[in-house]
């Protein structure tokens, strides 16, 4: 099913049905501030699941999750001053960055070194979905692990729509990826240079 939200003024019923799924267990696609991603609630251990068969993905990569703003960030990972400095300065934006988890975050998502990766895309259709939904959903891109991504939402719904419970259009995306930025020990550390500029971390 494909459902169109405006992207500069997002309508409060139309979030409201797309939360109403999510927290039924639904598995949505939604656009970010690079291309479009696959979701679900991260307390949602079936979906967590059915995304990686979706994705065709290797369980030892765990996939990263959008939260709301800075505030939030803080119940999932362990922010230090300069972290907090970092992420305050460039996001919302076109970065993962990586972080030391808290025991809040579910283990499927945890990785083997106890880290996590974290978004806050400048887009205001997720963010208000987080929002409303009171805590973060999965972020990967819609298309299977090693293809290109996808910036067109009809294109999502016809490749994969049929395993998806909602397709949320918000219009026509690039096809970018998030850079990925570790900030482990306070270093800055380029994994993936992508949509955010990372300049400032050499």
């Amino acid at each position: 099913m494909l459902m169109e939200i405006n992207p500069d003024n997002p309508q409060a019923r139309l979030i409201a049905k797309v939360v109403d799924i999510l927290e039924k267990g639904g598995v949505i696609a939604y656009p970010t501030d690079t291309t479009y991603g696959i979701g679900c609630s991260i307390m949602n251990k079936r979906g967590i699941e059915r995304i990686y068969s979706i994705k065709q993905r290797e369980k030892k990569k765990p996939f990263s999750f959008i939260c709301s703003d800075l505030s939030d960030i803080a119940r999932y990972a362990k922010v230090s001053n300069f972290q907090y400095k970092a992420m305050k300065r460039l996001l919302p934006g076109a970065y993962t960055f990586v972080l030391n988890a808290t025991n809040t975050v579910p283990d499927l998502l945890v990785t083997k070194q106890k880290t996590v990766g974290i978004r806050i895309p400048d887009n205001r259709i997720c963010l208000a979905i987080v929002q409303a939904l009171g805590h973060p959903i999965i972020t990967t891109s819609a298309n299977l692990s090693g293809e290109e991504p996808i910036g067109d939402p009809s294109i999502v719904d016809r490749q994969m729509g049929k395993q998806l419970d909602l397709v949320v259009d918000g219009g026509i995306l690039s096809a970018a990826v998030s850079s990925v930025v570790s900030l482990i020990d306070d270093i800055p550390l380029v994994l993936r240079k992508g949509g955010g500029d990372v300049s400032w971390c050499e």
